[in-house]
This record gives structure tokens, C-alpha cells and sequence, in this order.
């Protein structure tokens, strides 16, 4: 079995989740509720990496996430993968510089698009994964269409999740906000989709509140997460 490195932490609440689901799933598969992976988790500080983010400091954001990887690249992990989007940003450049192989929560939620033949998709997540363009490349490059939220919409999703979301709350006012919001990219831009692209979103957004589909990155990246555990070592 491979051992997982979890950069954590961005935030807490998902870090949770990665690591009940992770388990969760490796026992169904397992067939057993008397086996547990290896986990090893190293949890950073979201609020620097957001400062970062906010002031422009791409190389010390890079930096700082590197050295979070290398820290569990030394313990021996055999793959590594970030509980959030928003670390994602710089998923290739922090790649590049260590030897350990990640798992890209980007590359992974765009195959699930395409299995299902989607063509246009909704983005909704931190401010940093909407304005930037990390989680749209994929898409645009195979031909399927991203939409994000309008300015004022976009504001109040990113509030929600750092002061509500990040902090474990779930709020169904805001609840309503978000599916109202959801409900009008469907109505306005034609969405087939949306990508809960905040790993704290399911705590708020489930597939049944939906008449579209939803593309739950964390579960996304936790089933594969649990299918590399299970591969031999020499892939």
C-alpha cells in the first residue's frame, strides 16, 4: 500500500474530511473495518497562505508550500496532495521543485467533466480560484466552456466561505445564498454543472439541493486519492 502525504489545513474543516473519507473509503474498498492507510499530515497556516495570495508574493506562496511538501517527502510518503483548491495555484511551479509525486484536484475534477460529456460548467470557490485562471486551463484547452459568478456574487460566496465555511459553520441562509446564486449562472449562462471548486462547500451543497450536476472536487480527489493508495508502487 502507498503512504499519503496530506498537506492540510486549508482548510482545517476539509482536512477532516480528507482524512475520515480517505479512510472511510480505503476500508469499503478493503473490504474490512480492521486495516487503516498511512497518513501523514502536515498542517500549514491558511491565513498566511491567503496573506500571501493577497499581496502578490507568488514566490514565497511557492516557497512556503514546497518546503510543507518536502517536510513529508522526507518521511517517505509516496505521493502528496493539498486538502483545498486555492493551494493550487501553484500546484505545477511547487511539482517542479520536489521529487515526491502529487495529485491535482484541477486535473482530476476536469476528467470527471469530461466522463460526463459536460460541454459548459459553473466555478464557484475562494476569490483566489475564481479570478485566477489555475482551474481553467484544463477546460478551456479540451473545449469545455467555465463560467464564474458576477463581481458582487463572487464577493459574497468568497466572505461565506472564509468567515463561515472555514471556520466550520453552516449557515442555511447562506446555504440559500449560494443556491440561489447557482440557480442564476443555470438560468444566465446556460450551466450544465457547477464545480464546488472550495473543498468546505459540501458541508453546505448537496447533489439532491441541485438540478445540475455537481462536481464535489474533494470527493473527486478523495476517490482517486484512495485508488493510488491501492496501486502497486512501481506506478
Amino acid at each position: 500500500m502507498k503512504k499519503v502525504g496530506i498537506i492540510g489545513g486549508t482548510g482545517p474543516e476539509s482536512t477532516v474530511d480528507y482524512y475520515k473519507s480517505i479512510i472511510s473509503k480505503f476500508q469499503e474498498k478493503i473490504g474490512s473495518k480492521e486495516d487503516l492507510p498511512e497518513l501523514f499530515i502536515n498542517s500549514i497556516n491558511m491565513y498566511k497562505m491567503f496573506n500571501l495570495l493577497m499581496n502578490g508574493q507568488t514566490k514565497e506562496l511557492i516557497h512556503y508550500l514546497t518546503d510543507a511538501v518536502q517536510k513529508l517527502e522526507s518521511v517517505g510518503v509516496d505521493f502528496v496532495v493539498f486538502t483545498g483548491n486555492t493551494p493550487h495555484i501553484v500546484f505545477e511551479q511547487v511539482q517542479e521543485k520536489v521529487q515526491v509525486p502529487m495529485i491535482s484536484i484541477v486535473e482530476e475534477t476536469y476528467l470527471k467533466a469530461q466522463e460526463l460529456s459536460l460541454e459548459k460548467v459553473g466555478l464557484i470557490g475562494t476569490k483566489f480560484t475564481m479570478e485566477n485562471d489555475f482551474f481553467k486551463k484544463p477546460f478551456i484547452f479540451h473545449n469545455i466552456e467555465i463560467v464564474i459568478p458576477n463581481q458582487s456574487e463572487q464577493e459574497y460566496i468568497h466572505r461565506k466561505i472564509i468567515e463561515e465555511l472555514e471556520n466550520g459553520i453552516g449557515n442555511n441562509e447562506t446555504k440559500r445564498g449560494f443556491l440561489n446564486i447557482i440557480e442564476q449562472m443555470t438560468d444566465r449562462d446556460g450551466i450544465q454543472a457547477i464545480i464546488l471548486g472550495c473543498t468546505e462547500l459540501p458541508m453546505l451543497i448537496k447533489n439532491e439541493d441541485l438540478n445540475i450536476h455537481s462536481l464535489n472536487t474533494a470527493e473527486i480527489h478523495i476517490n482517486k486519492i484512495v485508488d493510488t493508495i491501492f496501486m502497486d508502487k512501481t506506478h
